[in-house]
């Protein structure tokens, strides 16, 4: 970035809360976790600029559009804002953290609040399964599924099947290691979730299949829930810091990003790899890359985490983040099996995957992912992130997914 953008503070709300059966609806969760936010930022509503709202279906689930409007309301100084939503399906919340900081940069405003939100958990599973699909190609892709992205990325696994194998042992490891570690975020919807000893196996019974290779446990979550964090440019941050007796060094701030778009059509994206020894995803290396690059860093490679400390992945489904590991490079493709099965992902390994549960242990409310990606990186690279903490991290990194990897951003956080 041509100048630093720091991250000063925010909220995300408790993604084991169901709004609806509290009579509470998407204003009540984008108002509440925005004074959460300011709070936690030790901000006034009033030093506000402009807001940016990570969103992908309002009208779907809750027949609401125009959220800036519902934004401006959250609090009597935000009234006359300028305000702008921003749709990439799962990775929404990245894009308004990628407009708000082109607006800092650009010299227009000081300090913007980001806002991600989805509201998700008062339809029935089957009408939230539909609205989602949206993110597919209507009309031609996954036609004869019930549930639209557990077949999609089923059809993911039996691709990196087809190329280099692949052994359910060790998506259902990713799995278990990520509900382990919801267990320690007081955030996560799945934190008081009971499993057997068959939970994560290939049991009809305790794990029953939802997709073809997809079962239970291998699914991220449908999740109410709303983050918010406020960036602010580095003449703002200084004057922040000067007033509340900070150094400005340990103000986390954005260090790097990558953004890419692929086809839409998973069969698409296939095709164009198909034949070649490198990644199934070349967009998705290259949204990685460009972040760690622009960020001064070292990527990551077979056995070292490179420049990072920790990585919070899009884990929608568990053969989501088996793609990521290798993407980020920690093994070469088809071998991200290598770093599961020596523990380099786990809390204590060289480079921690998702340390908050993800969205298969923390929850996935599709507009707010990113945001709460970001959050959680601010959070562990500041020593504020709890009983989830990584120990000694600096520098984190973000990868949020739209769609079959149509939309990919991957942010770089650090002090």
């Amino acid at each position: 970035m041509s100048e630093p953008i720091f991250i000063l503070g925010g909220a995300q709300s408790d993604f084991a809360r169901n709004w609806t059966r509290d009579n509470k609806g998407l204003f009540d969760l984008i108002s509440e976790t925005t004074a959460a936010g300011l709070e936690d930022a030790r901000l006034d509503a009033s030093d506000v600029e402009v807001i940016h709202i990570g969103n992908f279906a309002g009208e779907l689930f809750c027949g609401q559009g125009l959220l800036g409007g519902m934004a401006v309301m959250a609090d009597p100084a935000f009234s006359g804002l300028p305000t702008s939503r921003h749709e990439a399906a799962c990775a929404s919340g990245s894009m308004a953290i990628l407009a708000a900081a082109a607006d800092i940069e650009a010299g227009r405003y000081g300090l913007a609040a980001v806002i991600g939100v989805e509201m998700m958990r008062n339809v029935p599973g089957q009408t939230a399964a539909e609205h989602l699909g949206a993110a597919a190609w209507s009309g031609r892709e996954a036609l004869g599924a019930r549930y639209l992205w557990p077949a999609m990325f089923s059809d993911l696994a039996q691709e990196y099947d087809a190329r280099y194998g692949l052994d359910r042992k060790h998506l259902a490891e990713i799995s278990r290691t990520n509900f382990a570690n919801g267990k320690r975020n007081p955030y996560a919807q799945t934190r008081n979730w009971e499993f057997g000893e068959k939970s994560f196996d290939a049991d009809d019974e305790a794990n029953p299949v939802i997709e073809g290779w997809m079962r239970k446990s291998d699914c991220g979550q449908v999740t109410d829930g709303a983050a918010v964090l406020f960036l602010a440019s580095l003449e703002v941050a200084q004057a922040y810091a000067n007033e509340r007796g900070l150094s400005l060094e340990d103000i986390p701030r954005l260090k790097g990003w990558g953004h890419t778009t692929a086809p839409l059509l998973m069969s698409a994206k296939l095709e164009e790899s198909a034949g070649s020894d490198g990644y199934m995803f070349p967009w998705v290396r290259k949204a990685i890359t460009d972040a760690c690059n622009r960020a001064g860093i070292e990527a990551p490679t077979p056995g070292n985490g490179g420049g990072l400390d920790l990585v919070e992945t899009h884990d929608c489904f568990s053969i989501t983040e088996y793609m990521a590991i290798e993407h980020f490079g920690l093994a070469a493709p088809g071998e991200a099996w290598k770093p599961v099965e020596e523990g380099v992902i786990g809390m204590d390994g060289a480079l921690p995957f998702n340390p908050s549960g993800g969205l298969i242990g923390l929850g996935h409310p599709v507009g707010a992912t990113g945001v709460r990606m970001a959050l959680d990186a601010a959070r562990q690279t500041t020593g504020k992130a709890g009983d989830t903490q990584v120990e000694g991290a600096s520098t984190a990194a973000t990868y949020n997914v739209g769609g079959s990897t149509t939309a990919s951003a991957c942010l770089i956080v650090g002090v």
